[in-house]
């Protein structure tokens, strides 16, 4: 049986320093999206339905995108991922011992959070 694994709300955007502010700067000012700071210090735009996050990220040169991906029951998502070859990377970022969710890439190395809706 394959669990349920549907998109998710969150798109991060992980930037290197010297392009932080300009990024910032072109959603905010040139696209006209309204900031918000609820997990700072990442900085939120309300992208249609979805919300982008840009976080600063002093350990890359150029920027990543990271996609979120929800499931009902992470252990049987996480496990149905493993047997497909699917590459976990937890190591990537932690997100604390009790969180319900876990990093994977896809076969392109474009990172996903897998996470149960109400892990946080």
């Amino acid at each position: 049986m394959t669990p349920g694994i549907t998109g998710g709300i969150n798109i991060a955007m992980k930037v290197p320093p010297h392009q932080f502010e300009a990024t910032v700067a072109f959603y905010r000012d040139v696209i006209g999206l309204k900031p918000f700071t609820a997990k700072a210090p990442a900085i939120g735009f309300e992208l249609g339905p979805i919300r982008l996050w840009i976080d600063e990220a002093p350990m890359l040169s150029q920027a990543e995108v990271w996609l979120e991906l929800f499931t009902d029951d992470f252990a049987a998502a996480a496990a149905h991922l493993a047997g497909a070859g699917v590459v976990r990377c937890d190591a990537i970022e932690p997100l604390g011992e009790a969180f319900r969710g876990g990093w994977i890439t896809n076969p392109a190395n474009i990172i996903h959070m897998v996470r149960e809706p109400d892990a946080w």
